[in-house]
């Protein structure tokens, strides 16, 4: 099955098919204006910035009439990791060390021992959604999205996303 992503720019009434990663929007005169997408297949990821960098917004099949942050979308890129089986190790300690805790759905982190804890974790299989805060609050939390290879440690003193982890 084939996966792509549409984009729609309110203000110009003018569409856009994805079915590629796109590192800068800028390259294709669609920058910084998408204002709703539409999702086929697969997950997709619309970054702030250019080359995946900045804030993130994880869009699965769908659509969504109103995007968060409209005005600066500038590269997206589509998830392309089977996602039928994902596991992610969360360790408390950088460098891969002290306790861990290995999750293959999606989980609550503010329930449990492990809450507000991670100071590194290591995806195995699928997709992950970091999220600072729990329930999904993509408003006031920072969030990052994760695939095998795309490990993540904290940087110094910067406390990271630990109650909400979701496939």
């Amino acid at each position: 099955m084939s996966s792509y992503g549409i984009s729609f720019d309110q203000e110009t009434c003018v569409s856009r098919e994805f079915t590629e990663y796109c590192p800068d929007l800028r390259d294709v005169s669609f920058n910084d204006c998408i204002s709703s997408v539409k999702v086929i297949g697969q997950p997709w990821v619309l970054y702030e910035h250019p080359h995946c960098q900045g804030a993130q917004f994880y869009f699965e099949e769908g659509e969504c009439r109103s995007v968060e942050w409209h005005e600066v979308i500038s590269s997206l890129e589509q998830v392309k990791e089977d996602l039928t089986n994902p596991q992610i190790t969360l360790y408390e300690d950088q460098n891969y060390g002290g306790r861990s805790i290995t999750l293959n759905c999606e989980t609550n982190l503010m329930f449990g021992n492990f809450n507000d804890m991670i100071s590194s974790c290591r995806v195995d299989r699928g997709a992950w959604v970091l999220y600072e805060h729990p329930n999904r609050d993509c408003i006031n939390s920072k969030r990052i999205t994760l695939t095998p290879g795309k490990d993540f440690e904290t940087q110094s003193g910067f406390l990271f996303f630990s109650p909400y982890i979701c496939v």
